[in-house]
């Protein structure tokens, strides 16, 4: 109590001390439960186009591409990035994906589904507030 327990065991009229450790009181507690479950399954089969963006000093090619597709009120987006030697481009001019050097391959979405999926940002704050 800052030093105010003192003034008080002084107090006029007063019978017997006060116990400091009665003066004040305090208690917490918090408890929360939860569960959930997310199923997803995809399987990609598809062939994405990309543009030589660069030519490298040593004659490799930087490439980049993006497709974008709607499927069930989603729209579903992949990227490519990477570079590719000119021997592995194919006779049908395409590129198997192991070929890609420093391939950066994304695959996402926005949509109904995917907006289910993320928590709300009240529960997002929340997560940030209280991360443990």
């Amino acid at each position: 109590m800052l030093g105010y327990e003192l003034i008080w065991n002084r107090l006029p009229g007063q019978t017997g001390s006060v116990n400091p450790s009665s003066l004040v009181n305090a208690g917490s507690n918090n408890s929360s439960q939860g569960s959930g479950s997310v199923n997803r399954a995809e399987t990609i089969t598809m062939r994405v186009a990309a543009v030589v963006t660069q030519v490298l000093p040593n004659g490799n090619l930087v490439i980049q591409g993006s497709q974008e597709m709607r499927v069930n009120f989603e729209n579903r987006v992949m990227q490519i990035a990477g570079v590719i030697r000119p021997q592995d481009v194919r006779s049908d001019n395409q590129v198997p994906y192991d070929r890609i050097a420093e391939a950066r391959i994304s695959y996402g979405g926005r949509g109904q589904i995917t907006d289910v999926q993320q928590p709300r940002w009240g529960q997002q704050l929340f997560d940030v507030i209280f991360p443990f």
